[in-house]
């Protein structure tokens, strides 16, 4: 059974459309759907709710909601101190988080293991010495080639990515019931099988270049022969034919 459902992300309105506050947007939506309402809690360092009624109806403890306000490194602070006030055990934490291994759309359960460099994570892990807590991890998609992590959490998802990240969330929404009810394994058989993939970006389609048909030069055509020319071939023969008549004056007649 959850008893602690944690929402990670960083306070103030430069920090609440980024993708490191993806744990903060489930949370605040799971509050609002439940009817919870956060109070501003100076001894827990955080925003804190908590539900009406637990899983098995009127009468049983709600969860308690927690918003941590000690921006992310210092996460496990306000964990630490409501846990141990209400004697809530590791595994009965889930804590929501974003998570850079998995794209836009994807939302996945775990239990325990590493950390993969998320501060809130490492923070909350040495507070209450234990691994053994349930992740809810939303994905948010790598840093394109040459950026940082720690800066691509900071910054704004595109439209198409945010729009992905909301139908994660809204499919999370759907199985968080069970995991309060203690069926988390039914909750992974069913949040795992309800990713959307990954917006893609289609290559720009290149125009092919239009080719212009190759200018044929016109055949160059002789004039056709007129008479006068072709009488005028025969010039030759008739010039032979005046050698007899030069020889004759020449030599005299026989």
């Amino acid at each position: 059974m959850i008893r602690l459902v944690v929402g990670l992300g960083n306070p103030g309105k430069e920090y609440e459309r980024t993708r490191h506050n993806a744990g903060f947007w489930l949370v605040e939506r799971f509050a609002s759907a439940s009817g919870a309402h956060f109070r501003k809690d100076p001894k827990y360092q955080a925003l804190v709710a908590r539900m009406d009624a637990g899983p098995g109806g009127a009468g049983t403890p709600g969860a308690w909601l927690l918003l941590p306000q000690t921006f992310m490194n210092a996460s496990g602070r306000p964990v630490q101190m409501l846990a141990g006030f209400f004697k809530i055990k590791p595994e009965e934490i889930l804590v929501v988080h974003d998570e850079l291994d998995f794209p836009p759309g994807t939302a996945r359960i775990k239990q325990g293991g590493g950390i993969a460099g998320h501060n809130g994570l490492r923070d909350i892990s040495q507070r209450i010495a234990s691994h053994e807590y349930w992740r809810l991890r939303l994905g948010v998609g790598k840093p394109p080639p040459g950026a940082e992590g720690a800066d691509y959490v900071l910054q704004k998802p595109a439209a198409e990515e945010r729009a992905a990240i909301d139908e994660s969330i809204a499919n999370a929404l759907a199985i968080l019931p069970l995991c309060l009810a203690g069926d988390i394994q039914g909750a992974m058989q069913k949040l795992h099988t309800q990713d959307r993939p990954a917006p893609k970006k289609e290559p720009e389609k290149k125009t092919p270049e239009k080719k212009e048909p190759e200018k044929k030069t016109p055949e160059r055509k002789d004039p056709p022969k007129t008479q006068a020319s072709a009488k005028a071939a025969p010039a030759p023969a008739a010039a032979k034919a005046e050698k007899p008549g030069l020889l004759k004056s020449l030599f005299g007649k026989k």
